[in-house]
C-alpha cells in the first residue's frame, strides 16, 4: 500500500505514519487475514490531467459522448443545467483478473436539498458509448454498474437517506428501476453525502477473487468507509470501463476529476483457482433476483459414474420383479382355469 500512497492514492488506513504502523502491525500479526497485494497502475484504462488522451482520434484512450466536456481541472459529464446527459467511456477493453478502480469525483450545484438531480454511474460493462435512461447509459446493460444517486424518485421510501450509492450486475436480460431507485435489482448500498463539500471525495470499486468491495473516502479524513460488499460475483474479462450522468428537471454538476485503475495481483491457493473460472455472462451466486440465474456446477465423473450405476440396478430390480410378479400371475390363473 505505501504504492498507493505514494501515488497520491487515498486507503483505508490512512495517508500518515499511524496508518502504515497499523498496516504493518496487521501483516505482522500471527494468523493474520490481511491479504499481502501488489498493485500497478494501468495507464490505459485511467484518466488524469492534463486529460491528454481524452478526445474522438482513434489513438485516444478516452472517448465523450453527449454534454461531457474536457475542462483544465476536470471532465465534466453533464452541467449544473436541467436535461443535459453526457458520458467518458475508456476505448481500451479491461481483460484483468483483479482489479482496482478509484474515481476522484466532485457534485455540486446550486439546488438545494432533494431539489438537485440526478447523479452519475461507473460502468463496467461489455456495451459502450449507447446513451440510455439509466444515468445517461443504455438499460439492459451486460456487467456492473456501481450508482452514486443524489436524488430520491421513489416517495414513500423512508429507509435511506440521498445522496445513496449502490450497485448491479445485470446479464442483459434486467432493467433498472428508475421509479423505485433500482432497488428490485440493488445488490447492496450505502448514504453517502457527498454534494458540496469542500474537500476531495473519493469511490472505489474492488474486485477481487469474485469478491465485489465499493469504499468511500468522502468525509476529508483520508480514511476508507466501508458501503458495499458482495461475494461470489462473476464478471467476464473484455468489458469497457465508463462514467455517465444525467439531469432532468433538477441539475447538478457532475465532474470527473480523475479514474485510476490498478491491477492487483493476489496469491490464489490451488481451490481458489479452480474455482474462479471464466465466465461469459455476468452472475452472482445465491442473488435471487429476476433474470438472473447461478449456474449449476457440473457434476464429477464420480457422480455421474454412481448416478449411472444405481439406476442401471435399479432398472434391472425392477425388471426381476416384474418377472417374478409376471410369472405368478401365470401360475394363478392356470390353477384357476383347471
Amino acid at each position: 500500500m505505501a504504492a498507493a500512497a505514494a501515488a497520491g492514492r487515498p486507503w483505508r488506513g490512512g495517508r500518515g505514519p499511524a496508518g502504515l504502523l497499523l498496516l504493518l502491525l496487521l501483516l505482522l500479526l500471527p494468523g493474520s487475514r490481511a491479504e499481502q497485494m501488489e498493485e500497478h497502475l494501468k495507464r490505459e484504462h485511467s484518466l488524469t490531467k492534463p486529460y491528454q488522451g481524452v478526445g474522438s482520434a482513434s489513438s485516444s484512450l478516452w472517448e465523450l459522448m453527449g454534454n461531457a466536456m474536457v475542462m483544465t481541472q476536470f471532465v465534466r459529464l453533464t452541467p449544473d443545467i436541467q436535461s443535459k446527459q453526457g458520458a467518458l467511456w475508456n476505448r481500451v477493453p479491461c481483460y484483468l483478473r483483479d482489479w482496482e478502480m478509484q474515481v476522484h469525483f466532485k457534485i455540486h450545484g446550486q439546488g438545494k436539498k432533494n431539489l438537485n438531480g440526478d447523479g452519475f454511474a461507473i460502468w463496467y460493462t461489455k456495451d459502450r458509448m449507447q446513451p440510455g435512461p439509466v444515468f445517461g447509459s443504455k438499460d439492459n446493460f451486460l456487467g456492473l454498474g456501481v450508482f452514486v444517486d443524489t436524488y430520491p424518485n421513489e416517495e414513500k421510501q423512508q429507509e435511506r437517506v440521498f445522496p445513496y450509492v449502490s450497485a448491479m450486475v445485470s446479464n442483459g436480460s434486467l432493467a433498472y428501476d428508475h421509479d423505485r431507485d433500482g432497488r428490485p435489482t440493488e445488490l447492496g448500498g450505502c448514504t453517502a453525502m457527498v454534494r458540496n463539500l469542500n474537500h476531495d471525495t473519493f469511490l472505489v470499486i474492488r474486485y477481487v477473487k469474485r469478491r465485489l468491495t465499493v469504499l468511500l473516502d468522502i468525509d476529508g479524513k483520508h480514511e476508507w468507509r466501508d458501503c458495499i460488499d458482495i461475494p461470489g460475483v462473476h464478471l467476464p474479462r473484455g468489458y469497457y470501463f465508463g462514467v455517465s450522468s444525467v439531469t432532468g428537471d433538477l441539475s447538478d454538476n457532475h465532474d470527473i476529476i480523475s479514474l485510476k485503475l490498478y491491477q492487483l495481483t493476489v496469491q490464489r491457493t490451488l481451490e481458489e483457482d479452480k474455482r474462479d473460472k471464466e465466465v461469459f455472462l455476468p452472475v452472482v451466486e445465491n442473488m435471487k433476483l429476476p433474470g438472473i440465474e447461478t449456474p449449476m456446477e457440473p457434476m464429477s465423473g464420480l457422480a455421474l459414474f454412481l448416478i449411472v450405476f444405481f439406476s442401471l440396478v435399479a432398472l434391472v430390480f425392477a425388471i426381476v420383479i416384474g418377472i417374478i410378479v409376471y410369472n405368478k400371475w401365470q401360475e394363478q390363473s392356470r390353477k384357476h382355469f383347471y
